[in-house]
């Protein structure tokens, strides 16, 4: 059997989470290359401290993961990659470095491609890579994308739920907030239902890419993309509200709420994992808010809420 070898470059403090990440999608080894835990060794004697001289410590290890080419490659590949981008949210004070990550020593940026092809979420919605060539069938809706080095192939379960509660709650002449959009494949959806759609990241590069996937999908007269805070991307106030962030930027997220949302409208929180949604839904009850819904997926919960 071949095997794929793939290699991911965190701070050193994140070398626990990655390695886990590895294992539960099924690697059937893990390699850590750190010199933190070389020093390690050398401290507790277990190996010569002549045979490394002068090691310069580091706060960086690279984790090397390797998968087998099986039927379950493409699907490994991809969860990955929002795994990481997921990590990258939590901890942003981390090094999570995808430029380094390599298929057998080919550019990753690029080779993963090959594993990104058309699939469906929820009743209509169809996701199609812009390389791949997909004819839809009646009733279905695409949403071409290139998500680049964003955020938002539509593969991670925290999307998904997302695009599963769009396609529930928006319609047409509904007014949408996408708040940390990424590739912008959430304010595609919207709009593709025919929402006019306000989209925002802080993040530039991830502005960049969303806009041009707007254009990709002929949606730029119905999506207004911006960087920067709240008060500077978001006017008036939304039926929808989506935040497919983080449980902490959610819940300061929170009191400024009803100065973006109708008193009638709906807001979605995705990006939370599990052990942080009491949190998240106290904090949501003591802004006025009730919980009206909530969806779990591979141990990310989609939360539903409007003003009580």
């Amino acid at each position: 059997m071949n095997w794929m070898e793939m290699a991911v470059t965190v701070s050193s403090a994140g070398e626990e989470a990655v390695t886990d990440i590895f294992y539960r999608l099924g690697s059937k080894g893990v390699a850590i290359e750190s010199v933190e835990l070389v020093k390690e060794y050398i401290d507790s004697g277990a190996w010569d401290y002549h045979v490394f001289d002068e090691l310069e410590a580091k706060e960086e290890c690279i984790i090397k993961g390797y998968f087998p080419e099986d039927e379950h490659l493409e699907t490994r590949i991809l969860a990955l990659r929002e795994e990481l981008f997921t990590l990258k949210q939590l901890f942003p004070d981390w090094t999570i470095d995808l430029n380094n990550i390599m298929v057998k020593e080919e550019d990753w940026a690029n080779e993963w491609k090959k594993y990104f092809k058309p699939f469906k979420i929820g009743e209509n919605f169809v996701i199609k890579p812009s390389w791949e060539e997909f004819t839809p069938q009646k009733g279905e809706t695409v949403i071409e994308i290139d998500p680049g080095m964003a955020f938002g192939t539509g593969t991670h379960a925290t999307t998904s739920l997302c695009l599963e509660a769009i396609e529930e709650h928006v319609g047409p002449d509904k007014l949408v907030f996408d708040i940390g959009t990424g590739s912008g494949i959430l304010a595609i959806a919207a709009a593709k239902l025919g929402a006019e759609v306000q989209a925002g990241d802080i993040d530039s590069l991830a502005v960049k890419i969303a806009k041009e996937n707007a254009i990709l999908n002929g949606l730029e007269d119905r999506i207004q993309v911006h960087a920067g805070d709240l008060g500077e991307v978001f006017s008036g106030r939304a039926d929808v509200v989506i935040a497919n962030i983080i449980a902490d930027v959610i819940i300061d997220l929170l009191p400024q709420l009803s100065l973006l949302m109708k008193p009638e409208g709906i807001f979605l929180a995705s990006g939370l994992i599990a052990n942080r949604v009491a949190e998240v839904i106290a904090s949501m009850e003591k802004n006025g808010l009730k919980l009206v819904g909530q969806k779990e997926e591979a141990g990310w919960v989609l939360l539903k809420a409007r003003f009580a």
